[in-house]
Parts: C-alpha cells; structure tokens; sequence
C-alpha cells in the first residue's frame, strides 16, 4: 500500500516537472484481415438488397444492368487505387480532408469535413440504420407496412449501440465489425448458391434475349451508375483510419485490392441469382428483393434472409461509424471544428467525443426519415468530392513531387476516375432537376460563412465561447487533447 503511494507521489512529481503536456494517441490495432472486413464490411451493406431494382429500373433490361454493376465495381477499384496512393503518399487518417489539405489548401478541406460531417457520413449512416430496422421492422409486421414510429425508434437505438461500442474501444468495434462481416457473407453466400443451384436446374429463361429493350441514353446509364455505385459506397473507407493500420504500406493496397474485387463478384453473382427466380417484372415490382428471393427459394426458413439481412446492415453501419469518426477527430485536430472533437479518451484511447457528436448528427437525420433524399444529397456531394480529392493527387503529381510515393498508379487512371466523377454529378442535373442538388450546392457553399467566421478570424467572442465549454467536456468525458498532427 505504501509503494503504490510512493509510486503515485513519484509520477505526480514527474508529471509537475515535465514541461511536455499529457498527450494520447491513436494506436495501431487494425491489421489486414481488419482492414479487408472494414472494407467488405461497410460496402455491402443496405445498397444489394435496395440498389437492384433501381439499377434495372434505368437499363430496363437484364444484360445492360450486368454490366452496370460490374462496372460500378471496376470503377470503385480504380478509385481506391487512387486513394491507396494518396494514402501511402500522406498517411493521416481522415480520407479525403487531409489530402484536400495537402493539394488545395484549408478552405476546400475545410468545405469537404462541413459538408461530411454535417450531411454526407451522418445521412449515409442514418440510410443505413433505416434500412436495417426496416428489415427488421418487416418481420414482425409480415404483409403490412411497419409504423413509421417504430422505424425511426430501431434506427435510434442501432446508432446509440454502434456509437458506444467504437466509443468504448478500438478492438471491440473491429470485433464486431469482423463479426458482422463473417454474417453477411453468409447470408450473400446462401442467395449465390441457391441461385446457382436454379441455374444449374436450367433456370435461364430470364438470361434469354436479356439486351432486348435495353435503355441506352446517358441520362438513364447514368442514373444506374448513380444507385449502382451507392451500394459500392465505402470502398474508400480504409483511407479514414491509415494512423491505425499496422504497416498501412503493405495493408491498405492489398485490403483494396482483396476487398473491392471480392464485393464486385459477389455482386453480380447475386443479381445472377436474383433474375434466376424473378423476372424483371417481378423484380421491380417487390417490396424488398431479398425477402422475395428468401420466400420463393427457402420457404419454409425465408426468415433467415431478413435476419442475415439485418446483420448485413448493422455491419454496414459499424464500419461507416468507426472510420466516420477519424474524420471528425482529424478536422478537430486541424482547428477546423470544436478542439474538443479532437481529444481522446484516456480509458478507451478511442476518439469518443467525434463518435458521439456524429451519433448525435445521425439521430437528427432519422427524424424526417426520407431515405431517398437523403441517398441523392449523400451521392451528389460524395461524387463532387471524390472527384476533387483525386483531381488533387494529379494536381500533387506536379507540385508536390518531393513526397514520397510507395504507390505510383498510371495518370490515365485518375484523370478517368475525374471524368466520371464529372459526369456523375452533372448527369442527374441535366436528366432529372431537382431542387435538392441546388440546396446541396448552397449548403456547401454556407460552410465558408462558418470558416471565416470560426475558423480563418477566429473572433475573440468565439473562443470565449469555446474554451469554457471544451475545458468542461474534457473533465466531464476524461479525455486529453491528441499528439501533434505527424508529418
């Protein structure tokens, strides 16, 4: 009892008499298999069971949407093979924010980490959400529409859990998310096989003629690029968390090369499997086309298809939160939002304040509940970045070619990816204007009033604001401010 006071004495004293303040940091605990589950993980998720109705619902034909999604997926390998050099060349967690920084300067990162935090990650995860409880919801209410109610109240709760479990540790959220990764492969694995075995039976009728009355405008190819890449969404997610990866030169390329091609086949086995029991009739007139598939192929367990479904989402959801929190930490750390967003638990050694204030963010967005609104202002301000941030790795290939660059992919691949991305987001102005691209677009734009008023004068009467209620959280939660941003 008496030397574990003398060593407390002793630490105290040491502590008084270091000039250097207490900092925490984040630690290396996601390795490759982590890595390639976080990615499978977060990309299937809500978008194969909801996605492929509205990709056939813009090719109008069987063999056109094939294609569609296989080139959806060659598209998100290409994008992240871009990401994998800029995550190799500057290795901060964060995505996109400290790239933009590096290649752009503060106002374009800031304006990325504005509109991520407050619309595209926070809406991206309430869409998750919903459509998980909606899968669950349908369980219970077999043939009839859930309460709108009880939707919204699931969802909720699923953010609240998945929320404290990344804030309570680093291991346990890439537990779960490896376990949640091991489920919906199971669940993509039984709609693959069964959908083979009717293949193998001859099950081929709906393959027949399949380009027949094929819609092939730009406008409807790219409105099926547009729903076909939302269920490819997160293939860039490792790049949020490279300060965490163990030996991110070796991990993040191999996670992207493994992971990306990996959903890419199972994606379009799955929609084989599909059209093997439904016609595109059928198809586009289901409710949920996973649950449909479940009852014509595995009745009497067709429960097994909502419930893996459920797995599917909820893991989804775990991967969004547990990368979406890097990017709050990261832009706390940079001065552009609330210092105290950049602090870390000194228990969990987790970025608990980031993770909670984008929990709370995501909460709000379930309120209105409208999936479909908020999966057209989530892709339209998605694509508008991803295009930028890979616009940036060319523009650094000329004036920053003093960094290092473990990866080098050919130009020709990202000035592709920038074209589509172009493409991606004029293409749904020009086919179908609608007033939430321009609200978009202005909401984005707002987030300069926020920077030089906050961030770039830094008014006094804002800090005085600020200090007091950071001093505050900082005792309340028990966390310290992180260690100098690497070089």
């Amino acid at each position: 009892m008496e030397e574990t006071s003398l060593r407390r004495r002793r630490e105290d004293e040491k502590s008084i008499q270091s000039n250097e303040p207490k900092t925490t940091s984040l630690q290396k605990e996601v390795g490759l298999l982590s890595g390639i589950c976080i990615i499978v993980g977060t990309i299937i998720g809500s978008g194969i069971f909801i996605s492929p109705k509205s990709v056939l619902a813009n090719t109008e034909s069987v063999g056109p949407c094939l294609i569609i999604w296989a080139a959806c997926g060659i598209l998100a390998t290409l994008g992240a093979l871009c990401f994998a050099e800029l995550g190799t060349m500057i290795t901060k967690s964060g995505g996109e924010y400290p790239y933009l920084m590096e290649a752009f300067g503060p106002i374009p990162a800031y304006l990325f980490s504005w509109t991520s935090l407050i619309v595209m990650k926070p809406s991206s995860f309430a869409i998750i959400c919903l459509s998980f409880s909606e899968y669950v919801c349908a369980a219970f209410y077999s043939g009839c529409k859930p309460p709108d109610m009880v939707v919204k109240l699931l969802a909720a709760a699923a953010i609240l859990l998945i929320t404290t479990v990344n804030a309570l540790s680093v291991r346990l959220g890439s537990y779960v998310q490896n376990v949640f990764t091991a489920a919906k492969l199971v669940i993509v694995a039984i709609i693959i096989i069964s959908g083979l075995v009717f293949l193998a039976q001859g099950k081929t009728k709906n393959f027949q003629n399949s380009f027949e009355g094929a819609q092939t405008s730009v406008g409807a190819i790219s409105l099926a690029f547009y729903n076909g890449l939302w269920a490819y969404d997160g293939w860039n997610q490792l790049n949020y968390i490279t300060e965490e990866l163990r030996n991110p030169y070796r991990n993040l390329p191999m996670a992207i090369v493994i992971g990306i091609p990996l959903v890419t086949v199972c994606y379009i086995l799955v929609n084989i499997s599909y059209f093997t029991v439904m016609t595109p009739t059928e198809l586009l007139q289901s409710q949920a086309v996973a649950v449909t598939f479940g009852d014509r192929v595995l009745y009497p367990a067709s429960w097994v298809v909502p419930l893996f479904v459920a797995f599917s989402t909820i893991g989804a959801a775990n991967g969004t939160c547990f990368t979406a929190g890097r990017l709050i930490y990261v832009a706390g750390r940079e001065g552009h939002m609330l210092k105290v967003l950049s602090y870390i638990s000194v228990k969990r050694l987790t970025p608990a304040p980031a993770l909670i204030f984008y929990g709370i963010i995501a909460t709000i967005y379930i309120i209105p509940g409208d999936i479909n609104s908020l999966v057209n202002y989530f892709s339209f301000a998605a694509w508008l970045f991803y295009g930028m941030t890979i616009l940036g790795l060319v523009v650094m290939r000329f004036t920053r070619k003093d960094l290092e660059r473990p990866i080098k992919v050919p130009i020709f691949i990202p000035v592709f990816v920038i074209l589509i991305s172009l493409l991606l987001v004029l293409a749904p102005i020009i086919t179908k204007p609608a007033w939430e691209y321009l609200y978009c677009v202005l909401f984005i734009l707002s987030g300069l009033i926020f920077y030089f008023l906050f961030v770039h004068y830094k008014f006094e009467w804002a800090q005085r604001i600020s200090r007091p209620v950071t001093k505050h959280l900082q005792m309340l939660m028990e966390v310290v401010p992180p260690e100098k941003d690497p070089e």
